[in-house]
């Protein structure tokens, strides 16, 4: 047993899948299922349920799994402990960034960190789920930290420092009846067609929460992928959107109105598992974090 067989069988595990184990770990699949089947014959267990449409674990793979990410969360904390002797830090940090991310200068964040630890690989992966699919890949162990948007309880696991907050305004067509308005009440907003993301992204669930806790009912009609498409849905007359101030610029064609009554409030912060001790280049990037913002 060694640490690359382990490595390539907590993959598949934590993705389900040989495909997205192989991509993840920068191996060809046969590799992955060559180490894993060459474990299985060492430890004389069926580690996988190779039948299923999905990887699935057998009984022995339940018991391994968690030793086996000890073993390796080990591995890097003895990396770690030399490389600081030798002195220089080293490793890969996984990090998940939101679509919209202009609150935090993320690329002069991470230049600023790699000119510090050079020997440090930072790997960014952008949400797909919005910040409740970042939350499940820290949880699954696929990523290290992310930036996420999440407004209420933090998650069971998640460990979350808040960043930084813009509040957003409600954003409508020139010609729109409340276009002559400087502000609206969120009850005036019942019934009105809203341009918004998709569940699980951080802007709309603090639309939702905060039309819930009024309850005033909320109808979202067309669904963006990316924010900074809202304006030109709103320009072209096919809803009203709650939109930070911050990407609106100087956009034509449109009215920001500053809604009374909820809370619009929508926070970004840096989110890790609770479960382990972030490893010594992810301690690192975290330090950088939150100097660069305190800037």
């Amino acid at each position: 047993m060694d640490l690359r067989q382990l490595e390539y069988f907590v993959a598949v595990a934590e993705e389900s899948s040989f495909t997205r184990a192989a991509a993840r770990v920068h191996v060809v699949q046969s590799a992955v299922s060559a180490a894993i089947k060459t474990l299985e014959r060492e430890l004389g267990a069926a580690l996988l349920d190779r039948n299923s449409k999905r990887v699935l674990l057998t009984d022995a793979g339940e018991a391994l799994l968690p030793k086996a990410q000890a073993v390796l969360d080990a591995a890097v904390e003895a990396r770690d402990a030399v490389a600081q002797v030798e002195g220089g830090l080293k490793g890969t940090v996984r990090i998940g960034t939101l679509t919209a991310m202009t609150l935090v200068d993320l690329p002069g964040l991470l230049g600023e960190f790699h000119r510090r630890h050079p020997g440090v690989l930072v790997r960014t992966s952008a949400a797909t789920a919005g910040s409740a699919g970042l939350v499940e890949q820290l949880l699954d162990r696929r990523l290290d930290l992310a930036f996420v948007s999440l407004p209420g309880e933090v998650p069971d696991g998640i460990v979350l420092d808040e960043l930084a907050h813009s509040v957003m305004d409600l954003v409508v067509p020139d010609d729109h009846p409340l276009a002559a308005r400087a502000e609206v009440s969120v009850v005036d907003l019942a019934g009105m067609d809203f341009i918004d993301s998709p569940l699980g992204y951080g802007n709309r669930a603090v639309a939702d929460r905060a039309f819930a806790a009024c309850a005033v009912p909320r109808r979202v009609t067309l669904e963006m992928s990316d924010i900074f498409t809202g304006v030109d849905y709103v320009r072209n007359g096919l809803g009203i959107a709650l939109l930070p101030s911050y990407i609106l610029g100087d956009a034509r064609g449109v009215t920001t109105l500053k809604v009374t009554g909820a809370d619009l409030r929508w926070p970004i912060g840096l989110a890790r598992p609770a479960d382990r001790a972030p490893a010594a280049a992810a301690r690192a990037l975290i330090a950088v974090v939150h100097e660069f913002l305190d800037r």
